[in-house]
């Protein structure tokens, strides 16, 4: 009789494989006119995109449960709220630093300036982008960035402009 191994160690780790289903072109027409005017009612999307409304809702439904759909949101202006001056800041840490790397992300998070925060590979680790009142409030935010112990380097950049290119997904 053949002995069975005992050997319950997992087989090697393979590539990990994106397993998405792939999007045609009814998931790409409704993602264009997400991208447009999220509020867009079923109905008004389903006609645009040529399918039926039951469709239409299913086929949402599905791409945020797939992940494709991440959340809605409004697109706020910064200088409407007061923060006219926008800046890129790239921050790279202390090579000591990278065992607290989530703790120096709910630092900037919790900074009210911080609009979004870009985890990166290459010379900098992240990429902030913030919106300030005034360039005194933007020389604070920098001079409060550099005075974390993890920080090592920042570097600023003004953001004179944004446009966002719609359907690039």
């Amino acid at each position: 009789m053949a002995e069975r191994s005992t050997n319950t160690s997992a087989p090697p780790a393979s590539q990990p494989q994106d397993v998405r289903v792939p999007l045609d072109e009814v998931d790409r027409a409704i993602l264009t006119h997400l991208e447009g005017d999220a509020r867009i009612p079923n109905n008004a999307l389903a006609d645009k995109v040529g399918v039926a409304p039951s469709t239409c809702l299913g086929r949402v439904r599905a791409l945020r449960e797939r992940g494709v759909i991440r959340g809605f949101h409004a697109d706020v202006d910064p200088a409407a709220t007061g923060r006219p001056l926008q800046a890129m800041i790239s921050v790279r840490l202390q090579s000591d630093a990278r065992q607290r790397m989530k703790e120096f992300e709910e630092q900037v998070i919790a900074m009210a300036e911080v609009r979004d925060v870009y985890f990166l590979a290459g010379v900098d680790d992240y990429l902030l982008h913030v919106a300030t009142a005034d360039s005194p409030t933007l020389r604070d935010l920098v001079v409060t960035l550099n005075g974390l112990a993890d920080v090592a380097n920042t570097q600023t950049s003004l953001i004179f402009d944004h446009v966002r290119p719609r359907g690039r997904f």
